[in-house]
């Protein structure tokens, strides 16, 4: 923290800083919150009396906003305060679930569709009073669908082309899919972030007997669409990589897709060894799993699976299975999206906690400083791997 202070602590904010997280984003808005909150009060800064500085120090920078919705199922989005002249950041959460609304007596489950629509709602109601509008969109919506390979719609393109013709000045995802979408919008401001130090600080403090070199430990692509997150990470760590690629049947369409016929493996001996699976998601999870299997079949020691955003999209049975059998070891995902009750209760589960570097995020593009070494934490996952190479000396 003490870093982050002393690189903003001369600049003058853009704006006061308003935060509107939408309902399905409430408690990740509320953690952000309170990280702001407490570096705000105490952080010295001589300009603080200074109008430059109007509503720098407050209680609280959630603004109120709601989304009520009529009998058929209409919506509007409604502003409780003056939004005038903020620097706004909204964080919406397009996977949540959870969420209901009754449409003709009927109850009906939020989609991402929902959520999105929601997005452009709070934007509409904000009407070009704000000074600047930053979405933070952890989980890209339609970024599933962000390549054309036939007779099909671009979804995520024109979703990012919306909110830019809305007046949404910055756009902050994490993990996109493929972070070439936001080349359908070259003018505006897009980043996307990789939660990879979080991820190593969860296996550290959860794992205590973690060996991190090329005896040991080995980090592993589910496919070849996630090569660069794995190349990272093996050369930020100093291991060595492997990747599965998927052979598929392209005489066959099965829900959309061409069924899967085999994972095939390239890489080095991973026998005895640690081996990390990284990917941005985790949906159904038989991927996923079906290279766990893999790994075990080729006698890797521990399986730890690491995914940016845990959908599980049909449910927890086979992750426990899979757990029970000695597959995986450990599941670890964020909490940039919704995560069900049942998830946090599970043995094998690691919660790797976003809220603060997302505050460090807010907080720095709220002065206009750089976020570039928030974006590659390379010298922070060393350090965090070295301290505890030496823990374990002593």
């Amino acid at each position: 923290m003490q870093q982050s202070d002393e690189r903003n602590l001369e600049t003058i904010p853009v704006g006061s800083l308003g935060i509107i997280a939408l309902e399905g984003c409430k408690s990740l808005g509320e953690k952000v919150d309170y990280y702001l909150v407490n570096w705000r009060e105490t952080r010295e800064n001589k300009y603080k009396s200074d109008i430059a500085f109007y509503g720098y120090q407050r209680d609280s920078y959630l603004l109120k906003s709601s989304v009520p919705r009529f009998g058929s199922g209409e919506a509007k989005a409604q502003l409780s305060e003056s939004i005038r002249g903020y620097d706004l950041f909204i964080l919406v959460d397009v996977t949540n679930h959870s969420l209901t609304y009754k449409m003709c007596g009927h109850v009906n489950h939020m989609s991402p569709d929902d959520h999105f629509q929601d997005l452009k709602r709070i934007i509409a109601a904000v009407g070009g009073k704000a000074r600047r509008i930053t979405v933070l969109i952890p989980f890209l919506y339609e970024s599933r669908q962000h390549k054309r390979s036939g007779r099909e719609s671009l979804d995520c393109a024109i979703a990012l082309q919306e909110l830019v013709s809305m007046g949404v000045d910055n756009i902050i995802t994490f993990d996109a899919h493929d972070p070439r979408v936001q080349n359908a919008i070259p003018l505006s401001g897009f980043e996307t972030v990789r939660p990879a130090y979080q991820f190593i600080k969860g296996l550290i403090r959860n794992i205590p007997d973690l060996k991190f070199d090329n005896d040991h430990m080995m980090i592993i692509s589910p496919d070849e669409g996630g090569m660069n997150r794995a190349v990272y990470l093996a050369n930020v760590l100093g291991l060595d990589m492997g990747m599965f690629y998927k052979r598929r049947d392209y005489t066959t369409i099965v829900d959309g897709r061409n069924p899967i016929v085999a994972h095939e493996f390239l890489g080095s001996d991973v026998e005895g060894k640690d081996v990390f699976i990284v990917d941005d998601m985790i949906a159904s999870g038989e991927s996923m799993l079906e290279v766990a299997t893999e790994l075990k079949a080729r006698k890797a020691k521990r399986v730890f699976v690491a995914a940016t955003f845990g959908l599980f999209t049909k449910g927890f049975a086979k992750f426990d299975e899979a757990y029970e059998k000695g597959i995986i070891d450990r599941v670890l995902t964020t909490n940039l999206v919704y995560q069900p009750p049942e998830l946090l209760e599970k043995s094998y589960y690691i919660n790797c906690n976003m809220s603060k570097y997302i505050a460090y995020i807010v907080d720095t593009i709220n002065h206009d400083s750089s976020i570039s070494d928030l974006l590659d934490p390379s010298a922070r996952i060393q350090k965090l791997v070295n301290n505890y190479k030496q823990n374990q000396d002593k």
